[in-house]
């Protein structure tokens, strides 16, 4: 699905089978009450654009930035999530993918989400700050590079917490979603999920790789059952 030429419309297929995949196997709700609910509770206190909304006892609305947000569902789930809790966020789905963010953004409406298309350079160079800065299944996709610039991105626009959530390579986790995939399959004919997340399983980290290709100052917490976290925390 990565590559510029694939089919549009399985393309679309995939978007819309992430959003019902994501929930179930990428833990975003374990990591949401340890890490990122405590965060949000706070408030907001970045100058991040957050069209005026409010957050916590009347401050401004904790800002999230999302990289690489693809279909945009992780970014919706968040502020839905903050909201049933009552509070108050901006999420800011970034994606460089022309395709993805067109998908995206042409979905119904969630307050307190923007889409928007770059990268997190360009928000660097923007001066752009946020409470909390998070990915969900990127940095697989990243060669040595990438990662390190993303990294480096992160800690730039983090002024609070950076989250980049993955998956932890494993044969039992392998196995497993290769038999579930498959099982499924008849939920989302035609799209690339099968084969995109097992191709992810074997590119991903296990958690000694990716603590070794972190920059300082950077640490992996693992997440049953089969999740890396690589967090950030300013100082």
């Amino acid at each position: 699905m990565d590559r510029p030429d694939c089919d549009l419309d399985a393309l679309h297929r995939t978007y819309r089978g992430f959003a019902l995949v994501n929930p179930v196997v990428a833990g975003w709700e374990l990591t949401y009450r340890s890490l990122i609910r405590p965060l949000l509770a706070i408030g907001g206190d970045t100058d991040a654009e957050t069209g005026g909304e409010t957050g916590a006892e009347g401050g401004r609305a904790a800002s999230i930035l999302d990289i690489g947000s693809g279909g945009g569902d992780v970014a919706r789930m968040l502020a839905r999530r903050a909201r049933r809790d009552g509070l108050s966020v901006h999420v800011t789905a970034l994606e460089p993918d022309a395709r993805a963010h067109t998908w995206a953004s042409g979905r119904r409406r969630v307050p307190g989400v923007e889409f928007r298309r770059g990268t997190s350079g360009d928000l660097v160079r923007e001066g752009r700050r946020f409470d909390l800065v998070l990915s969900n299944h990127l940095l697989h996709h990243l060669d040595p590079g990438e990662l390190d610039g993303v990294l480096a991105d992160s800690e730039a626009l983090a002024a609070r917490r950076s989250i980049h959530s993955d998956i932890r390579r494993s044969p039992v986790a392998y196995g497993l979603f290769s038999a579930g995939a498959g099982l499924a399959t008849p939920l989302f004919p035609g799209s690339f999920i099968r084969a995109d997340g097992l191709a992810s399983i074997r590119r991903s980290y296990r958690p000694a790789e990716l603590a070794a290709a972190l920059r300082p100052g950077w640490h992996v917490q693992t997440q049953p059952p089969w999740r890396n976290l690589a967090v950030w925390n300013a100082r």
